[in-house]
């Protein structure tokens, strides 16, 4: 859901060509299958089109300049079990204002596909807003 939320917001922005995209996820239990049907819903609810594949992290991902959004603190600690610690490590909800939460529900148990979707779309507005600040965008 995050990915096809941030790359709406990033093509809007007029950012696309600075600002490349792209998801993974700590498990391999759903590599290659589409987004849960309630998510594609959601998505679809709010205009967005996805046809993203799941994939699974791995250690190429970790480059220098790339910024590694992790939707809970246990993704975080996973990804930290496995690469060791990475300085670009980041909780999608650090950059969401007014959010008293640090990680995003799985709606896949929850059922709360909107509410996921409502943080999950205030985790990227912020973090757009700290990626134009970083990188004077």
């Amino acid at each position: 859901m995050a990915e096809a939320v941030f790359d709406r917001m990033v093509e809007e922005a007029g950012l696309s060509e600075q600002i490349e995209i792209d998801s993974a996820g700590t498990g391999s239990w759903h590599v290659g299958e589409m987004a849960h049907r309630g998510t594609r819903r959601v998505l679809q609810q709010h205009g967005i089109d996805y046809t993203g594949r799941a994939r699974q992290i791995k250690k190429a991902d970790l480059q220098p300049n790339t910024y590694i959004v992790a939707m809970s603190q246990s993704n975080v600690d996973e990804l930290e079990r496995r690469f060791g610690h990475q300085d670009n490590v980041y909780q999608l909800l650090d950059f969401a204002d007014g959010v008293d939460v640090r990680d995003v529900p799985d709606p896949y148990y929850t059922g709360n596909f909107e509410y996921v979707y409502q943080l999950v779309e205030e985790g990227c507005r912020g973090l757009l807003d700290f990626l134009r600040e970083q990188h004077d965008l």
